[in-house]
This record gives C-alpha cells, structure tokens and sequence, in this order.
C-alpha cells in the first residue's frame, strides 16, 4: 500500500490505519487476530492505539486494558515492529499527579513495547501552558520513549501556538494533527486557519471519524450497532443521515461501498496522510480497502454530494 510522510518525522504511514478504540475489547480474540492479520497482509503499517476505560465490565484492570490487548495482539500476529508505526495518546487525565513521561510510562508498560513512534498530545488542561506541554512531549522524544508527536482534536490557533512553541524551542514540530473529517462534518479541516497552519507546520492529517460513527453508511437504518445505536432519531444526526443517504445511492450505482466512497473522500484531500478507522471482522477491511481503487471521476462526484 502507498505510504505518505508525516512532517519531517522521517515515519511513513500507509494511506489506511488501523485504530483500536471500543473494538478489541468487546470482540473475541479469535476476530481480533484476524482483523490484525488481515491488516498486515494488505499493507497497512500504522496501528493506533490509546489507553481506554473500560466499558464492557469484564476487563481485569479499569483502564488501559485496551492497551494490553494490543500489545499481546501484536505479537501474536507476528507484526514487525521495526516497520511498524504505533502511535499512542496523552489525556492528561491524571495531570499534574501524573506528567507526560509517567502517562506514557504507564502505557508502555501496558503495552509491553520500549517506545512508540508517534505519540499524540490531547489539548492540555487548563493549568498546563501550551509552551509547557511542548517542552515536555519533545522530552519523551529526547528520551527514545517516542519517535515523533503530534496532537489529536486540536482547533487551528492552540494548533499553531504548539508549532512556533515547537519552533522557537528548537524542539522537533508536531508531524501529525489527528482530526475527524467526513463529508458531513468538514469544519475541522477545511477552514482557512487550520489550511495555513497546516502549511505552516508541515504536518501531515490523520483523519477519524470519517464515517460519522457509521450513520453515513446507513448501518443503523439497518439494525446494526455502533456508537450512535439508540439516538440516531436525534435531530443532530439528520444532518448525516441525509448525506448518507445520497452517499448510498452513488455507492449503489458504482458498484462500491459508502464506507469505500466515505473513506475515499477523505483521502481526496492532498492534506490527508491516512485514513484511521477500526474494524471487527476482515470483511470490514476488504471493504475498505475498494476505497483504494475508487476512480476519479467517482471522487468528483462525492465532493458534490
């Protein structure tokens, strides 16, 4: 699969990512492996992974046990780390008790891994100046602990203060800017702000949520579940429902997907490294592997919908 730079980190990231939140956990192993496995035969290189709370109940520690699964699924399948990009993110949850090299400690520990390649910072806490938070992430970087950082769900100004932080230290620049990005919920993106900043910083834009929970591919209407199972009657996803449902009829008469055609929306945009998304069986990856493949013209008529 094609791979793209992110910044000047020196990582190359395969145009689509694996992500791990509320999946592992609550599938059985047996499927964990093979939507792993599946991943690595098709070329992906860059696996997302994060320190969750439990949710299903069942978990032998409260948090970060999304992290332990990750780690022995890892291995089990054989990945190699050496070619592999494994990002990780700091919550500050526990801050000012816990700094960013004790969170990061805690989850590699977890993880049972010596480093990550890329970790994301969430925006900071109140108490925590941006300067501050800077300084401290590029010492985990300093330190081998992580090969490059970024930030995830950061709006364009603290986005840009970060950067000339970065730069004005002579500390390494955030080389990635996780942010959700579909075609209903452009903003995050597409705003001049975060264009110039972007150009500005050199960071590449791993994009999530491009599905919109899964409400653009109409997998609610079809008694599925998913993270919006329950309150998709809420007017505030009428907005999605309605792009879904004009997604879905050109997935129809191409002959592809809407997660392809959604996925392969994000992708369009030259600011787009990757495409993040989680799965729970092989199938889900092949379907979203079409994205790939989805032809220009087809993108064109996407972007209109």
């Amino acid at each position: 699969m094609e791979r793209r730079p992110l910044g000047a980190s020196g990582l190359e990231v395969s145009r689509l990512s694996l992500g791990s939140w509320r999946t592992f956990g609550r599938i059985p192993r047996e499927d964990a492996l093979a939507v792993m496995r599946t991943a690595r035969e098709n070329g992906f290189n860059f696996l997302d992974d994060a320190r969750y709370n439990d949710e299903t109940g069942t978990a032998p520690i409260p948090t970060g046990y999304s992290e332990v699964l990750f780690g022995e699924l890892f291995r089990a399948v054989g990945w190699d780390r050496e070619d592999t990009v494994v990002s990780n993110k700091l919550w500050w949850e526990f801050w000012p008790e816990q700094n960013a090299a004790a969170e990061l400690d805690g989850s590699l520990s977890r993880m049972g891994f010596d480093y990550v390649d890329l970790i994301y910072a969430n925006p900071p806490p109140d108490d925590l100046p941006i300067l501050e938070m800077v300084a401290s992430v590029a010492e985990l970087v300093a330190a081998g602990k992580a090969r490059a950082w970024g930030i995830v769900n950061w709006e364009a100004a603290p986005f840009g203060e970060a950067a000339r932080a970065a730069d004005e230290q002579g500390l390494p620049a955030p080389c990635a800017v996780q942010l959700p990005y579909s075609l209903v919920r452009r903003d995050w993106l597409e705003t001049d702000e975060m264009t110039t900043v972007l150009s500005a910083s050199g960071a590449g834009v791993v994009a999530s949520f491009v599905m919109a929970g899964g409400v653009l591919t109409g997998k609610y209407d079809a008694g599925q579940t998913g993270r919006a199972v329950g309150e998709i009657d809420d007017p505030r996803f009428a907005a999605a429902r309605e792009q879904g449902s004009r997604l879905r009829a050109l997935a129809a008469e191409v002959g592809t997907g809407p997660a392809a055609l959604a996925i392969a929306f994000a992708l369009s945009n030259p600011a787009v490294a990757t495409v993040l998304f989680g799965a729970t069986s092989p199938a889900q990856i092949a379907e979203n592997m079409a994205a790939l493949g989805v032809e220009p013209a087809t993108v064109h008529r996407i972007l209109e919908l």
